[in-house]
């Protein structure tokens, strides 16, 4: 009855050329800082935020899992602003090309720990935000790199690597357009190697290749498709480290902590636009999880982390995993 009143009166007020207004939108507006420049553009924005609202709701009564979802920063954006910001879709040409690279090695699924967190053990560093430029895919890679790199020297040095010499360097991906992290490592051997964070600092735009040889922190020697197994992937991740996944990220939109179990019609395994990283994997409130470290920043879903029901190929989590070699 709420919301047929609330969808009335904001029908009124559009006919009557008013200012649509709501109490949770005036505290969105003041929580993330929004001045839109004319009443028209306050009113697409609160119509967006009205849509995006109903789809949190309905994540909320679907949920099989304990994730919860809300009002976040992406609220006022509508899907295909979220998707050009924030996103890198895949392709079935692209898909076909990872399905190409080497396989991974088999692993021991029987000497896995039930539980791993390579935060714990300094091969995971902060969480970054990757602003209005769909480079998820370059922080995806340098995620995978670095951990591998720490764990290489025994976690005794954790470099953050820059994700700005991909996109501005990287020949094949497509900068704040897209990416795939698999085409990544191989420019990175290309290039010969990546560039420390501080010294190649991002700047979330597309920018002209100032890539300098010498400043090169690490270098890898491969790359490898890992299995779409999630006993295996766990195993891999266990004796590796943190590893590169593309998944669909429909539930992380407006997810804000819990462990994400949405339905397939939901989030479709099929849909995969966004490269994030697996850096451990546990079991929380009788649900076992995924631990993935995100590139919104730290406001975003747990702390800038993201868990994910392990098991069940949620949102094409086991479709698209991969690794470099340090």
């Amino acid at each position: 009855m709420l919301r047929i009143v609330l969808v009335v009166s904001a029908l009124l007020a559009v006919t009557l050329g008013l200012r649509l207004s709501s109490p949770s939108f005036e505290v969105f507006m003041q929580k993330y800082e929004r001045v839109y420049e004319t009443e028209d553009e306050h009113n697409v924005r609160y119509w967006n935020f009205y849509k995006n609202m109903a789809k949190w709701e309905l994540f909320n009564k679907a949920e099989l899992g304990t994730a919860t979802y809300g009002m976040n920063e992406f609220a006022d954006l509508t899907a295909e602003e979220f998707s050009r910001y924030y996103l890198s879709p895949v392709t079935k040409k692209d898909m076909s090309l990872f399905n190409s690279l080497p396989a991974a090695e088999g692993v021991s699924v029987e000497e896995a720990p039930d539980e791993i967190d390579w935060r714990t053990k300094n091969a995971v560093t902060p969480v970054k935000n990757q602003g209005q430029c769909g480079s998820c895919w370059a922080f995806s890679t340098t995620g995978n790199i670095e951990g591998r790199y720490s764990i290489k020297m025994n976690g005794t040095e954790l470099v953050s690597l820059s994700e700005q010499e991909l996109v501005d360097c990287d020949k094949v991906d497509l900068g704040c357009n897209g990416g795939l992290p698999f085409q990544a490592y191989a420019e990175i051997m290309r290039l010969g190697g990546l560039e420390k964070e501080e010294d190649y600092p991002y700047t979330g735009r597309d920018g002209t290749c100032k890539f300098d040889k010498s400043k090169v922190a690490v270098d890898i020697t491969g790359r490898e498709k890992v299995s779409t197994d999630e006993k295996e992937i766990a195993a891999y991740v266990a004796k590796n480290g943190p590893v590169s996944i593309g998944l669909n990220a429909a539930a992380m939109q407006f997810y804000t902590g819990g462990v994400s179990h949405p339905w397939s019609f939901l989030c479709s395994p099929s849909g995969i636009d966004h490269g994030v990283l697996i850096v451990g994997y546990g079991t929380e409130s009788s649900k076992p999880y995924w631990l993935i470290k995100n590139s919104w920043g730290t406001s975003w879903g747990e702390k800038g982390y993201y868990k994910l029901f392990r098991g069940a190929g949620c949102c094409g989590c086991n479709e698209m995993v991969t690794s470099a070699i340090v």
